[in-house]
């Protein structure tokens, strides 16, 4: 007896699948200016290399002769597929449905991405727009879905997959509760204009604390670009595929693997004429770091993160001779490139993203020491300051610090990795403090009493300031080589072909210590 009814039956389970929550949901999530789910997911993977997992899961409701009455969907659509032929793992919340609060399937097929991903050993991408839990429940009408008492703790495999595998994440619209708390459980997060994150939404927060705020004013992009929450604003959702792409382009499929190396597309030996004049003679007059970098990195192919949390530090990835690195350089235009309590532990989480993932560090140094005043010890900065020196001594990935200006005070060590490649441009000065800050210190008493205090003090700072001259180390041996800065590009691609085969004897999870 062939199995036609029974083929029958599963088209047309899969058919009602494909409609998510009906044409006229599908009209509003598209009012709001929004894709659904399968539109994001075809939008992010190669043409038709989506293989759906659960297809015909959902809550079925039979008539009394035992027939199909009808199928609500699960309101999470997961599979894998590729993404410039490289193979991925992709899920996210159907919006269409409940909002995208789970409903009993659904929250089955969240919790399965990240085995799946961890299983197969390839990269993770949540495309993320939902609620959390509901009082109703996941299945609907108060049933409890709670795990029994023996069931793994759901967090589990998103811990061990941070160790593992490259997981990038999306806010496509409003996302709050268990979505939001994957979204920033990755390694790259990224937000459209028009999409909030949000623990509790304004209804929450109105009945418990008695506040009326709408979703943008709790968790909208202005928001959480500054609070270090996400790492990138995308313009709309086919920016966000866009560098949700760029970024993992650089990462390799698991940590048993190296990143991928491209073919070069510009002449390692290239010297930008602008180096040697980038940085003003005048110590107090700022410049543009984000010049020297693209000067220094293969052409166009740096890729910034985070750039409005902790402004004083530049973090990012880019290439040197085709090879993936990690990017970390000082911004003067912010606290004069100061370590606050934002950039520390912006600096701490990048450099553990690095030594999971292989990336070769190179730090482009012009450090004035950790910030001060009221401000910055309320917000603990020596603590977060201290944790990142621990991440940065941890490391086991190749550093180059190349010191372009300042390095002053305990917060410099934070630029200088386990045995480092340094190098140090004319204008490197270094030392316990600034120059202005130092002799504030030492010489208090002797400028107090000065016929022309102002005078005295621009005197013993010109003097100190010779004394800060980067040739003694140059000649102690304090520094590899002390360059002409138009060298710079040269001597890293250099470095970077010498320092990649060691990588090969790192591949498995990076551990590190407790730090402060």
């Amino acid at each position: 007896m062939a199995w036609d009814k029974e083929i029958d039956e599963i088209k047309r389970r899969r058919a009602l699948s494909q409609s998510q929550g009906g044409a006229d949901a599908l009209t509003r999530q598209h009012e709001k200016g929004r894709l659904t789910i399968r539109e994001r997911i075809d939008g992010l993977l190669d043409p038709a290399s989506f293989r759906e997992q659960g297809l015909g899961a959902g809550d079925a409701e039979m008539d009394d002769n035992g027939e199909l009455k009808s199928l609500t969907p699960s309101n999470f659509v997961l599979g894998t597929g590729t993404m410039d032929g490289r193979r991925v793992v992709v899920g996210g919340e159907d919006f269409t449905l409940k909002g995208g609060s789970p409903n009993a399937s659904g929250l089955r097929k969240s919790l399965y991405t990240e085995d799946l991903a961890l299983q197969y050993r390839i990269p993770l991408i949540r495309l993320h727009e939902g609620g959390g839990g509901s009082v109703a429940g996941a299945g609907g009408k108060g049933r409890s879905t709670s795990d029994p008492v023996y069931a793994p703790h759901r967090f589990t495999s998103i811990a061990k997959l941070l160790g593992e595998v490259p997981v990038a994440t999306a806010a496509l619209g409003p996302v709050a509760g268990l979505p939001a708390a994957r979204l920033v459980s990755s390694h790259f997060s990224v937000m459209t204009q028009n999409a909030q994150v949000l623990t509790a939404g304004p209804a929450v927060v109105e009945r418990a604390l008695g506040r009326k705020l709408t979703k943008e004013e709790l968790g909208g992009a202005l928001i959480h670009a500054k609070s270090g929450v996400i790492n990138n604003v995308a313009a709309d959702e086919e920016d966000a595929f866009a560098q949700i792409k760029r970024f993992l382009s650089y990462l390799p499929d698991s940590v048993y693997g190296l990143p991928p190396v491209i073919d070069p597309q510009d002449d390692p030996a290239r010297a930008e004429a602008s180096l040697s004049s980038i940085v003003p003679k005048d110590r107090r007059q700022p410049f543009a770091m984000r010049k020297v970098l693209r000067a220094v990195l293969d052409i166009d192919s740096f890729f910034e993160m985070t750039a409005k949390y902790g402004p004083g530090l530049i973090t990012g990835l880019g290439r040197l001779n085709g090879h993936p690195v990690g990017v970390i350089a000082n911004d003067c235009m912010f606290y004069a490139g100061a370590m606050t309590a934002e950039a520390a532990q912006k600096l701490r989480r990048f450099v553990d993203l690095c030594n999971t993932f292989h990336l070769p560090i190179v730090s482009f140094v012009d450090e004035p020491g950790f910030m001060i005043g009221l401000a910055a010890e309320q917000a603990a900065t020596i603590r977060y300051g201290a944790e990142a020196l621990a991440a940065v001594v941890q490391s086991r990935v190749p550093w180059a610090s190349i010191i372009v200006h300042k390095a002053f005070g305990v917060a410099a060590a934070a630029h200088f990795g386990p045995q480092p490649y340094v190098i140090a441009w004319p204008s490197a000065q270094n030392g316990a403090l600034p120059v202005e800050g130092g002799v504030a210190v030492a010489f208090g008493r002797q400028i107090a009493e000065a016929e022309d205090p102002e005078d005295m003090r621009q005197q013993l700072e010109e003097q100190m300031a010779m004394s800060y001259s980067p040739f003694p180390r140059a000649e102690s041996f304090s520094v590899h080589e002390l360059i002409d800065p138009k060298e710079t590009r040269a001597r890293l691609t250099a470095w970077t072909d010498l320092a990649w085969p060691s990588l090969a004897h790192q591949l498995e999870p990076h551990r590190t210590t407790m730090r402060p």
